[in-house]
């Protein structure tokens, strides 16, 4: 059992040197990166698709990145608002990691990309753990999950840098108890900012677009008090062990992203590391076949 969670810790401390340094990249690209998690069926794809739709319109570029374990349904969706996007196909793994969203970014992302938007997959456990390199980290959940979510997944919640709440539309026909889901919220993550959206009538979708615009601009997102605990733990464990085996999954937070502009449609699958033999990059849309890689 120890040596089982050694080797956790090694993966997650390893995870954070590559989101230190894709932070990074992005900051020299002037990109800001937002990490979107999830249950499946949240609703989260629709939300996203409208968001690249209004990105587009008024001229933001902006870009998207959405992991799935299998299909390139959501890909194919979201190329339809007419921002760059690129799938990643991970073939049974249920998160995302800093090393290899850094590599399908790598000779894809457009020059210019202001807004990255990263769908992770629909997952609230896993995704939870692992930096992205985000700037801004958003927890959802539609009013179809039931109140309780925050307090069922603490730390997806409680390392959010801001809760959205989907499908607000059919809040009164579910019997959604808005009062009990932000109490739990607040309960996890106390004093983050909580929007409230609908992908069918567009409510939110300009105040969301706006906030993590703000946040591009340099605007200080909200600090989670789990990510500070995991901060403390971190500074205390790296004078134990040494950096290299200290274990701080914590999203970080980067610097202002100028802005700029670009196009590209594809798909791609996990990789194992640059130059993998395995590694599919081609347009996204019908006629393409599908090549995935043995799972990890």
């Amino acid at each position: 059992m120890c040596r089982t969670v050694d080797l956790h810790q090694a993966v997650l401390a390893k995870n954070d040197e590559n989101a230190l340094t894709l932070r990074g990249y992005l900051g020299d690209r002037g990109t800001t990166a937002v990490n979107l998690l999830s249950s499946p069926g949240s609703g989260k794809t629709a939300l996203l698709e409208r968001l690249l739709a209004r990105a587009v319109a008024e001229g933001t570029p902006a870009a998207a990145v959405t992991a799935d374990l299998a299909t390139e349904n959501d890909a194919t969706r979201l190329a339809r608002s007419g921002a760059p996007v690129r799938q990643i196909l991970t073939d049974g793994l249920c998160h995302l990691e800093a090393g290899m969203l850094r590599r399908q970014l790598d000779g894809w992302l457009p020059e210019g990309t202001r807004i990255l938007f990263v769908e992770n997959v629909g997952n609230l456990v896993c995704p939870a753990s692992y930096d992205l390199g985000e700037t801004l980290r958003i927890a959802l959940a539609s009013v179809t999950e039931g109140e309780d979510k925050p307090v069922k997944y603490p730390t997806a919640f409680g390392l959010a840098h801001l809760v959205v709440v989907t499908k607000t539309d059919i809040a009164d026909a579910v019997g959604f108890d808005r009062e009990a889901f932000l109490r739990g919220v607040e309960q996890v993550n106390p004093g983050v900012p909580v929007l409230e959206t609908s992908a069918r009538t567009g409510r939110g979708v300009d105040a969301l677009l706006d906030h993590v615009l703000r946040c591009a601009a340099g605007e200080t997102p909200h600090t989670p008090v789990l990510a500070q605990e995991h901060a403390r733990h971190l500074h205390s464990h790296e004078h134990e062990t040494g950096p290299a085996q200290a274990n701080g999954h914590h999203p970080q937070t980067a610097g202002q992203r100028p802005s700029g502009a670009g196009h590209a449609h594809t798909t791609d699958r996990h990789a194992s590391g640059p130059g993998d033999p395995h590694t599919a990059h081609r347009p996204v849309g019908p006629g393409h076949p599908q090549e995935q890689e043995p799972a990890r």
